[in-house]
């Protein structure tokens, strides 16, 4: 078999046997896990790599796991999260029950990220709020629930948790240990989602998907997009990815709100 041949044999062999659509992701993003799993497992191609995911049951949890989560952090691109303030403040001054989705969440920390937020500003009544937070992956929504991170020598979490003042008030911070308090973890709920094939959700006031579409195949760009879409009430809002943009058969769903931030209102 070809290079190419074999990598099709195990990305159809993901799909079908492990549960993960590898066909709505791009390619590159595919070969890229893969053959960081293939360096850890010492194989040197695809076939040969094929042969291991189908005898050992344990690369497989370990595949999925790699291919599951993204890149995340708190607080990502602080302008975003000026402009998602603003729609928070609007939905407590309109809403009697506010509930957020952060889909796609990964370990946990943007559904954290909201809530500290909603907590912290004064002008946000956090008694309306529910967050919540939804992945693919199950040790990553382990992780979440945990609320448990560390710095290290690429990922300075005391970094991303500067975008509030006073962050020590949500965090108690061990060294280079960090666990989001109590209070935090009260406003937020976690659960297992998958966004390709599992359905739209219902009633949300806002929905933060944020880079997960720069991973997927343009022509399922759209069928995830109308999950969110009938997810999100009436005048509800969404924020995606700044890199990302709504198909154009889905722009007459939404209004932009601020085109350069990718905040947008449901007509």
């Amino acid at each position: 078999m070809t290079d190419d041949s074999d990598f099709s044999r195990v990305a159809q062999y993901i799909e079908d046997e492990i549960g993960f659509a590898t066909s709505h992701y791009n390619d590159s993003y595919l070969k890229r896990r893969l053959s960081s799993r293939m360096r850890r497992t010492d194989t040197a191609d695809y076939g040969e790599y094929y042969e291991l995911l189908v005898d050992n049951p344990e690369e497989a949890q370990e595949l999925l796991d790699a291919l599951s989560i993204n890149v995340t952090g708190f607080f990502r691109n602080p302008d975003v999260w000026e402009g998602i303030r603003s729609v928070l403040r609007t939905l407590s001054s309109e809403q009697n029950r506010v509930h957020v989705w952060s889909a796609a969440c990964a370990d946990g920390r943007e559904p954290y990220s909201l809530s500290m937020l909603i907590l912290d500003d004064p002008r946000i009544d956090e008694s309306k709020f529910r967050v919540y937070g939804t992945d693919i992956n199950e040790e990553a929504l382990a992780t979440a629930q945990e609320g448990v991170y560390h710095s290290t020598r690429t990922i300075d979490i005391e970094e991303q948790l500067g975008f509030l003042s006073n962050f020590h008030a949500y965090i108690d911070r061990d060294d280079n240990r960090f666990e989001v308090t109590d209070r935090v973890k009260r406003l937020v709920t976690f659960a297992r989602h998958d966004l390709i094939n599992d359905g739209p959700k219902s009633g949300f006031d806002l929905v933060v998907c944020r880079n997960l579409f720069i991973y997927i195949d343009n022509e399922y760009k759209r069928p995830i997009l109308r999950t969110i879409a009938q997810s999100i009430r009436p005048e509800g809002y969404l924020v995606i990815g700044k890199a990302e943009t709504i198909p154009p058969q889905l722009k007459s769903a939404f209004d932009v709100l601020d085109g350069r931030l990718r905040i947008y209102q449901r007509e």
